[in-house]
C-alpha cells in the first residue's frame, strides 16, 4: 500500500479535509495558501453576486442573460470546490448547475417557485462561505428544502 492510498484511507472517515496533488500544474510557483485564498476571494465574489442575478430571472428581458451568468457561476464553484475536495459545496453546485441547464432552454421569466428555490440555494452557499471564513471545523447543516427542486421553472 502506497503513501497516497494510506492517506486516502485515513481521510475517508473525516468530514472536512483538503487533499490536493501537489505536482498539479496549478501549484507551479504557488503555495496551497495562495490557492485556497484565491478560491475564497472568488467564492465570496460569486456568492455576493448570486442574489441580484436570481432576482433578475423574474424579468423577461433579463432572463436569458441572468440564467447564463448563474450557470457559469455555479459551474465555476463546482469546478473550484471539486479541485479543493469541498464536497458539500461541489454537490450543491452540481445540483444547481443541472437545474439551470434545464432553465437555459426556456424563455422566461422564471417562476416564483424557481426563484425562491435559488434564493434558498444562495443562502446555503452563504452559510458555507461563513463556515470557511470562520474556519469552522464542519460545514453548516444542509437546508433540507433544497432537495425539493421546483417542477415549473418558468412562469406560466
Amino acid at each position: 500500500m502506497g503513501k497516497t492510498t494510506l492517506l486516502l484511507q485515513y481521510l475517508k472517515d473525516k468530514k472536512n479535509y483538503l487533499y490536493i496533488i501537489a505536482d498539479d500544474i496549478v501549484f507551479q510557483n504557488r503555495s496551497i495558501y495562495e490557492i485556497v485564498d484565491e478560491f475564497c476571494d472568488h467564492y465570496l465574489m460569486m456568492v455576493e453576486s448570486m442574489e441580484v442575478m436570481i432576482l433578475d430571472l423574474s424579468k423577461e428581458v433579463l432572463y436569458k442573460r441572468s440564467v447564463e451568468e448563474l450557470f457559469r457561476v455555479f459551474h465555476n464553484i463546482k469546478s473550484a470546490s471539486g479541485f479543493l475536495k469541498l464536497e458539500p459545496i461541489t454537490k450543491l453546485a452540481e445540483l444547481t448547475e443541472d437545474v439551470l441547464e434545464e432553465a437555459r432552454v426556456l424563455n422566461g421569466p422564471a417562476s416564483e417557485e424557481f426563484i425562491d428555490w435559488l434564493l434558498l440555494v444562495s443562502d446555503q452557499f452563504e452559510k458555507y462561505r461563513l463556515d470557511i471564513e470562520n474556519d469552522n471545523k464542519y460545514f453548516s447543516l444542509f437546508e433540507p428544502l433544497i432537495v425539493k427542486v421546483p417542477v415549473d421553472l418558468e412562469r406560466k
